[in-house]
């Protein structure tokens, strides 16, 4: 059954991409005096990868049309490439600013534990006990854990 499944899924992905390479740049209906507009360079975009990657093998099938209008077909090729790769921009800004976070959240939370520490210290020596140390050390754990959790709940 499965074998079957994985045979229909390879027959189903050969098929998409020579059906997507047929629509690929370099197609010869593109001339000067008939040129790739902007929805063209939107596929081409858009399958860009794909075309690449035929592209490596073929030497009929290119990831950009030769034959276009310009500014409107690198336009349309640029929008088609960036909703399949994303614009890229702001996820430098968003890694940034959650490193910052994470940051202020590991210092918050050294500062609580030291301080947590200190007052279990306080009151292991004010009341000594061999069991103690077993007691203080499982509690420091218990106490890492919760604040990554409550820190990582924000």
């Amino acid at each position: 059954m499965q074998t079957s499944i994985a045979r229909l899924s390879k027959v189903c992905l050969i098929v998409a991409i020579v059906l997507l390479a047929g629509c690929a740049a370099g197609d010869p209906r593109f001339t000067a005096s008939t040129p790739a507009g902007f929805w063209q360079g939107l596929w081409h975009g858009i399958i860009s990868v794909i075309t690449l990657i035929i592209g490596v093998f073929s030497d009929t099938v290119r990831v950009y049309e030769v034959q276009n209008t310009g500014g409107w077909y690198d336009f349309g090729f640029l929008c088609g490439v960036i909703c399949i790769w994303g614009g890229g921009g702001a996820k430098g800004y968003h890694s940034r600013s959650v490193r910052r976070d994470r940051q202020e959240w590991d210092e918050i939370g050294r500062k609580v534990e030291a301080k947590v520490k200190r007052k279990i210290r306080a009151w292991a020596e004010a009341e000594p006990d061999e069991e103690w140390n077993v007691v203080e050390a499982k509690a420091e754990e218990k106490l890492k854990v919760r604040l990554r959790e409550w820190a990582q709940k924000d």
